[in-house]
């Protein structure tokens, strides 16, 4: 195992940590990573402190309670592609967590969720309204980070941002009649959380000043990495530990929003797969009517065991192996070599 940098907390937080940096070539790079963490928690700190107490208290709620700063380790460690991690570098790492943060405020409104990392979730503990309007201005000062640093980073911010919300629209509306529900579903992850990733990648090349090059590559790999990412996390919403989730098990489907076990359970046309549809569908309309909603407990373990939670897994995989493919522009050496990694841990995790 490759020890953490003295006294960080990061690295712990982000988990992946060991596996990532876990080559001859690529554990040369932790120590800048780390240290590069450290500048973008920093700097997270400082940017949630609000002037009003209310603000102030609800903006830091999310953060306090954790996170594996998956997005912006990614940024500082394609930074080291050109001059590693300026202040630019910091900085939109830092609006792309915000952002991410500022989206996990409005998810669990839509989604009804109970928990978010391991706490209470925002809604839950001020109420729908103060938990919108908080994602909101952290929306806002994502920008106003990304606002210091030219137009490309009011583009990049911008366009991701357009993203994220036409994938949570489109979730919400559901795929047209005669549409591909999985495909469907796999261009919202795209937009849902490949958008975000991707944008960490580009990121971290476009403000070290890396090759131009590079930017179409890192693009395409954090999208089919964040693809994968989501896909594992559909799995590791039916988990039965809620403890190491942080999440009620099966929260996304008890709230009717499909995640692709259940996708690719309604394929299956055995009577068994049959039985199991029907029987969470029910469930979902009973809970929307108001039931408990651990109804759906012993139909979500079966849907865990089922070979469909089986072939989302296989999925995950392929969407990594797309992501290492797309880095076939980036030189053999240490950053490559950690980008794959990165790619099989997102698709490869437990929590």
């Amino acid at each position: 195992m490759i020890p953490s940098a003295p006294g960080s907390r990061i690295a712990g937080k982000l988990g992946l940590t060991d596996r990532i940096f876990g080559g001859v070539r690529s554990r040369r790079l932790l120590g800048a990573v780390e240290r590069g963490l450290e500048q973008v928690d920093s700097t997270l700190a400082d940017e949630l402190r609000m002037a009003d107490d209310l603000a102030d208290a609800t903006s830091r709620y999310l953060y306090d309670a954790g996170g594996k700063r998956v997005r912006p380790m990614l940024a500082l460690l394609t930074a080291q592609l050109g001059d590693g991690a300026t202040t630019a570098v910091v900085e939109a790492a830092a609006a792309l967590e915000l952002t991410h943060l500022g989206s996990l405020y409005h998810d669990d409104v839509m989604d009804a969720a109970d928990k978010r990392r391991g706490v209470p979730s925002a809604h839950s503990v001020w109420g729908n309204n103060i938990a919108i309007l908080t994602g909101d201005l952290l929306f806002s000062r994502a920008s106003q980070i990304m606002a210091r640093h030219g137009e490309k980073a009011i583009q990049l911010q911008a366009d991701t941002f357009e993203r994220l919300v036409l994938g949570q629209l489109h979730e919400t509306v559901g795929p047209k009649e005669g549409d591909d529900r999985v495909e469907f579903y796999l261009d919202v992850l795209s937009d849902k959380t490949g958008s975000l990733i991707a944008a960490a990648a580009q990121a971290g090349v476009l403000f070290s000043n890396g090759p131009a090059e590079y930017e179409k590559a890192m693009v395409v790999f954090g999208e089919k990495a964040g693809v994968a990412f989501q896909l594992l996390d559909d799995v590791i919403d039916l988990s039965a530990d809620a403890d190491e989730t942080g999440k009620v098990p099966g929260t996304d489907l008890r709230a009717g929003v499909p995640t692709m076990p259940y996708l690719l359970l309604t394929r299956r046309e055995d009577a068994a797969s049959v039985a199991l549809r029907e029987e969470i569908d029910a469930g979902v309309d009973s809970i929307a009517d108001g039931a408990d909603p651990a109804i759906l407990d012993e139909p979500l373990t079966r849907l865990r065991e089922h070979e469909a939670t089986r072939a989302t897994l296989d999925l995950a995989h392929e969407w990594s192996a797309a992501a290492i493919d797309a880095l076939a522009p980036l030189p053999d050496g240490p950053v490559r070599e950690a980008l794959t990694r990165f790619a099989r841990a997102v698709a490869d995790r437990s929590s």
